[in-house]
């Protein structure tokens, strides 16, 4: 995939072990130059880590997606850097930890539920809103999901339903942001081990069952999502928009 010349900004990379930084790596290496972001001060260090190893990431800002000032401050810098961009991935998801195990009922608070779906959805339609007069025509906005988005899947809860939120938001940013000619798709990946997942019970447990019943039966890979983006994020896929593409080694398909 050729991103050469294309302006990639990256929303929520976490560690060096986040989907986020492997896409960056991958656009990086197919030629594109890389804005990252970190959402506080503890976690500015890691980013400044992984911005050290890729040789066309020289710009890092903070950005609090549950904060609209932070979004504003943000588009301001990369105008200011780089005046308009191609591609923004977002890669950003949280719900309180307590509401991530048991039953889904039990657990769910009206504040939980709040805070999932503005931070797991409403930030991207925060940061299209915002960055819509200055993302390049032919541009593309790609986000992560995941299969609790439609099916139950055990411990994930909450976050289903945030997930769910995401790939509609996706539909209907795509047909928004189309009048742009700018592409909006998710990117619906299989379990791998982040620090995001960490925070799931039983996370090991969903590893195991992909690996046993999924059609590849296995796991998949960062670099396999991060290479997915690369080619939804590039020319190549000029006519693929509102779509979820799952890559999950065909877990997705995969009956009782």
């Amino acid at each position: 995939m050729n991103l050469k010349n294309k302006k990639a900004l990256i929303i929520g990379v976490a560690s060096g072990r986040s989907i986020a930084a492997a896409v960056a790596k991958s656009f990086s290496d197919n030629g594109a130059d890389i804005a990252l972001t970190y959402q506080n001060d503890k976690l500015k260090s890691r980013v400044e880590d992984i911005a050290k190893n890729l040789p066309n990431a020289g710009l890092i800002y903070p950005c609090d997606l549950s904060n609209d000032e932070e979004i504003k401050n943000l588009k301001t810098y990369i105008v200011n850097k780089w005046s308009n961009i191609d591609i923004i991935v977002h890669s950003a998801a949280f719900a309180p930890r307590e509401l991530l195990s048991g039953d889904y009922v039990d657990n769910i608070t009206r504040e939980g539920f709040k805070v999932a779906h503005d931070i797991s959805s409403y930030s991207f339609s925060a940061v299209a809103k915002e960055f819509k007069d200055v993302i390049n025509e032919k541009g593309s906005m790609l986000t992560l999901s995941y299969l609790g988005a439609e099916r139950v899947i055990k411990n994930y809860n909450v976050m289903g339903l945030a997930k769910a939120s995401l790939e509609a938001n996706v539909r209907y940013m795509a047909f928004s942001m189309g009048n742009n000619d700018i592409r909006v798709n998710a990117i619906s990946a299989g379990p791998i081990k982040t620090l995001a997942a960490a925070g799931i019970s039983g996370f090991n447990e969903i590893l195991n069952i992909v690996n046993q019943r999924s059609a590849l039966k296995r796991n998949i890979t960062a670099e396999e999502v991060a290479n997915t983006a690369a080619f939804l994020a590039s020319d190549n896929a000029s006519g693929i928009t509102g779509q979820t593409i799952y890559v999950d080694a065909g877990f997705n398909q995969s009956g009782f």
